[in-house]
């Protein structure tokens, strides 16, 4: 069979023959137009084009893509990236990208990435984040605290916090109600109690100190004056209260921001030992349910392990 030519009946016109495939011309002149801009290293616009990712920095030739510099900026944390923000913004991060790769090709220059010691560390590492996402994944559930429990474990620790009263407690004990009587009269005045307390306490433990006991907390006091410091309002002195002791005026005080902000801190630190706690547990049920599903034997072998860990 002859391949078709110009001026057959059956053959359009303005069509060039290419073996037994039949082009218009300008269908032609594109393809040959396209082999040439391909010849010269060119892509031609169209379907299935391959975009180049765009390329922030060359280091000794290897490529830092926008796509790796996006990357590796949006893994850190929102604390790094307002440092970075302070210290020259997304600049003085690639600089550090460009640095880090430098330290590497050196490392790869040197054959450490073929070490075995570092190998054997890699790998041990990548089997660490395995059993992470492992771990992540059969803690699911969100490990969280109730209030009672928090309220139960601060109470067990009460000797560390400070008392909800959040005051500070100065008392001064004196032999008689008059001369308590006078003095409060003295303080409500515009009198200063710490002086008055340095004067004519008859408490030598406190005396010294203008009367000053500190923060206020359970079982500072005797019950009596407690009851009485439960009436009180910070800037106030109270009435004398009867002792066997003798008479006692007692004034509360706000305490010091820092001393408030050293209890927060305290309180913070201590959920954050019952949120340990209580996670431990959760990672130790955990654990439990996989080993009662599992086999496991021990070999002959192990027994020197048992007998070696007992010598010790």
């Amino acid at each position: 069979m002859r391949p078709p030519r110009e001026g057959d009946p059956h053959v359009p016109g303005r069509m060039k023959p290419i073996g037994f495939l039949i082009l218009p011309r300008t269908c032609l002149l594109s393809l040959l137009l396209t082999g040439i801009l391909a010849w010269l290293g060119l892509g031609a616009s169209g379907c299935g084009e391959r975009q180049e990712k765009p390329v922030v920095a060359l280091v000794n030739g290897r490529a830092i893509t926008q796509a790796e510099f996006d990357l590796r900026w949006g893994e850190l944390s929102p604390a790094t990236i307002s440092r970075y923000e302070k210290e020259g913004g997304k600049r003085q991060f690639l600089d550090e990208l460009i640095t880090k790769e430098l330290l590497m090709q050196e490392a790869r220059r040197r054959g450490l990435d073929q070490d075995d010691t570092i190998r054997d560390k890699t790998h041990r590492y990548k089997e660490q984040l395995i059993l992470d996402e492992l771990l992540k994944d059969k803690l699911q559930s969100k490990v969280e605290l109730t209030q009672e429990e928090l309220t139960a474990y601060y109470e067990s620790h009460a000797s560390e916090l400070l008392d909800p009263l959040k005051a500070n407690i100065s008392v001064m004990l004196l032999p008689n109600v008059y001369a308590a009587k006078d003095l409060e009269t003295q303080i409500n005045r515009g009198g200063s109690f710490a002086k008055f307390a340095q004067r004519y306490s008859i408490d030598e433990k406190t005396k010294g100190k203008g009367g000053d006991l500190g923060p206020y907390r359970k079982g500072l006091v005797l019950p009596e004056v407690d009851d009485a410091i439960h009436t009180l309002k910070p800037g106030m002195v109270s009435a004398p209260i009867k002792t066997d002791n003798g008479y006692y005026l007692v004034m509360l005080t706000p305490l010091d921001e820092t001393i408030i902000q050293t209890d927060l801190a305290t309180q913070e630190r201590l959920r954050q030992e019952l949120l340990t706690e209580k996670r431990r547990k959760r990672f130790e049920e955990v654990i439990a349910d996989i080993r009662t599903n599992a086999s496991v034997r021990f070999a002959e072998a192990s027994r020197y392990i048992t007998e070696d860990t007992g010598s010790r």
